[in-house]
């Protein structure tokens, strides 16, 4: 297998061999955004460093590797598109697609063809919200497809799948009927299935951990909760509460065995926290036609505006009424805060009591995972604002702006060799020398939007435009 290792000090040392070596999921290792490579260059752009330059329909998935492709996936009308790429020379090796069955929900820049592939190395499995699973093997034949949805998710789907001890698991969490399933890699076959009623707007991908003497846990960030699966049963096996309700970031893991857990959303800033009564006594106060459920009318007593036009995004399920879950929702939300959080993992049962070592409340990204490297945790976010965060206690050891990228901030930061690679959407790419200390070394334009993860494998850095997927090196 022709793959770099990782760092393995920057990863838990629970996670497989295979997660170890190969960038086969999103954000590469174990969901860590960190490669081993050095001599990756620092000046880079359209015409600078270029070893090869593919043209690609649109989407938003970042490159995954396989042993000898490099595997993508865009959208093209009605079509959603998967590509097999030469891993040296960025030649399409083969493209199949299949029919968009429908056009659910986005809220841009999300796109139809967002989700990452995953990869056993030889076969891929992509996720297409608008149809569901589907694997393909090394030459493109066809493995199995699995439809899945149509899902309420008023800003599309995010989450990519993840391949471990051959299962391919998809979280698919909406405002209503959220569900995870993991599925025999080989057959398509489902395994288990686990509904997740009080998850939604998930988009995190989820990480693996994997406990002395025991099996591969699933650990997924998700509305209010950080939860562990067991991979086998998909039984959930350990969880900490108080998490905010709109999870996107990735969570990254160290290998004392902590994970560090990012999420923001509106209505959860710290400092703006509601005790919400319970359903029931809310309804003896408004219910006036006793029906068990409120109009907009009857919660207009204590929403106000809030609801002056109808439920809006309190009615989950759009039945125009605010029923019991719909009101869970709210209370949990109320309760939320923005944060990122140190999680010491394992455990039986709810573990929030002690788990969580420390929280930080500001400066929080939006979209961009956390970045782990050499103890300090780095965040980025929206106007290129970079917080470096001691790994330790949480304290802050440095904030400033990436002043030649203070776009917008969909891609995650990866790094390799001391130095951070952070992609705004204008297409502004930061490189930076990592440390308590951080300094920006250069700021590289790609000429267009970059919204995909870049990738460092093979000594090259990767990083995928609006319309092509380029290679550099030194």
């Amino acid at each position: 297998m022709r793959c770099l290792p990782v760092c393995l000090l920057l990863l838990t040392p629970s996670v497989s061999p295979a997660a170890e070596l190969v960038w086969d999921r999103f954000r590469g290792p174990n969901g860590s955004g960190i490669s081993g490579a050095t001599g990756i260059p620092e000046e880079f752009g359209p015409e600078t460093n270029v070893v090869w330059k593919t043209p690609l329909p649109h989407g938003l998935s970042s490159p995954v590797f396989g042993n000898d492709s490099i595997f993508l996936t865009g959208s093209e009308g009605d079509k959603l598109v998967t590509f097999s790429l030469d891993r040296n020379t960025g030649r399409i090796k083969w493209r199949r697609q299949i029919e968009r069955e429908r056009a659910g929900r986005l809220r841009a820049p999300n796109n139809p063809a967002s989700p990452s592939v995953a990869t056993d190395g030889e076969n891929l499995f992509a996720f297409f919200q608008d149809f569901g699973l589907v694997a393909y093997g090394p030459d493109g034949n066809e493995l199995w497809r699995l439809p899945l949805g149509p899902f309420n998710n008023p800003m599309g789907l995010g989450a990519s799948p993840v391949y471990v001890d051959g299962k391919v698991i998809q979280v698919c969490d909406s405002e209503t009927d959220s569900f995870m399933v993991a599925l025999d890699a080989a057959t398509g076959e489902i395994a288990w299935r686990r509904e997740r009623p009080y998850s939604l707007r998930g988009f995190s991908t989820p990480v693996l951990y994997r406990p002395d003497g025991a099996g591969v846990q699933l650990l997924v960030p998700g509305s209010y909760e950080f939860a562990a699966f067991d991979v086998s049963s998909g039984e959930k096996v350990w969880w900490v509460q108080g998490l905010t309700w709109q999870m996107k970031p990735t969570p990254v893991l160290d290998e004392e065995g902590f994970a560090y857990v990012l999420g923001w959303a509106g209505s959860a800033d710290f400092g703006q926290q509601e005790d919400v009564p319970p359903f029931d006594q809310v309804l003896a106060e408004l219910d006036a036609d006793k029906d068990g459920r409120l109009s907009a009318v009857e919660l207009r007593e204590r929403l106000g505006n809030k609801v002056r036009n109808g439920l809006g995004s309190y009615d989950l399920d759009n039945s125009k009424f605010m029923e019991a879950r719909d009101w869970e929702h709210h209370r949990r939300k109320r309760l939320a805060v923005n944060a990122v959080r140190k999680i010491k993992l394992g455990g039986k049962g709810d573990v929030t009591d002690g788990a969580v070592r420390w929280l930080h409340y500001k400066s929080l990204p939006n979209v961009p995972s956390p970045l782990l490297y050499d103890g300090i945790v780095y965040l980025v976010k929206d106007g290129g604002l970079v917080t470096a965060l001691s790994a330790e206690d949480g304290t802050v050891l440095k904030q400033g702006r990436l002043r030649e990228a203070m776009g917008r901030y969909f891609a995650s930061p990866v790094a390799a060799d001391g130095k951070m690679y952070a992609a705004d959407e204008t297409g502004q790419v930061a490189v930076v020398r990592l440390g308590a200390e951080w300094t920006v070394i250069r700021t590289n334009a790609m000429g267009e939007e970059v919204y995909a993860t870049p990738v460092v494998m093979d000594g090259r850095l990767f990083i995928r435009t609006r319309s092509a997927l380029y290679c550099f090196a030194r």
